[in-house]
């Protein structure tokens, strides 16, 4: 079961964002990440909780942060129900996408999980529903994905294997590369895997 931190900041201004506190594992029924972020002060600022089915779809996603909380799945399409912490202003919502994403690293993982590219796939084209901090507003957008390479890299553990993948935003044509090695993220826009404490997971 890996376990450690993320520091996250603007891609764009590099302003400290805070840190992702994590663990994820697989199970017999898909994957798990569960996860606390902390302010750059330190104080508490949210958490992930998402869960993927043996099809890499999201069966269970809650996220909290600031004075909002969604909770999602895939279900006609995706969706969501977007609350503050009482439930009194609750509303629901629905979109014709694949999954979610937003500025948790379980998101990333989460597409590879869906996509199950290899390096002869073309590049593919998802459709992601993104909440948006610190508010949790939800919008719809397009990315392509493609896996560049795969390359074993020897460890005290024995290999591990890294995926290099390319993603362009389809509305502004920004491309940005990211590594991932089995369900850890090595390095993407805004994400620095600043410790962990075992090896990342493979899948089957």
């Amino acid at each position: 079961m890996p376990r450690g931190h993320y520091s996250l900041h603007d891609p764009h201004d590099h302003t400290p964002l805070g840190e992702e506190h994590f663990h994820c594992a697989p199970g017999p029924s898909g994957w798990r990440y569960v996860s606390q972020r902390n302010a750059p002060s330190g104080e508490p600022a949210g958490s992930v909780d998402l869960a993927l089915d043996e099809l890499g779809r999201p069966i269970r996603l809650e996220l909290h942060a600031g004075d909002w909380q969604i909770r999602a799945a895939a279900i006609d399409g995706v969706t969501w129900v977007r609350s503050d912490p009482t439930g009194t202003h609750a509303t629901e919502d629905n979109a014709p996408a694949h999954a979610f994403t937003g500025t948790s690293p379980a998101f990333l993982i989460a597409t590879t999980r869906l996509l199950r590219l290899t390096p002869a796939s073309p590049a593919t084209r998802v459709r992601l529903v993104a909440f948006t901090d610190p508010v949790l507003a939800p919008r719809t957008l397009d990315q392509s994905w493609a896996l560049l390479k795969s390359e074993a890299h020897a460890t005290d553990n024995g290999p591990l294997i890294v995926d290099e993948y390319q993603v362009t935003a389809l509305d502004t044509g920004e491309q940005h590369t990211i590594h991932i090695a089995g369900d850890v993220v090595l390095s993407a826009p805004g994400i620095e895997l600043e410790n962990l404490e075992s090896p990342p997971s493979t899948f089957a």
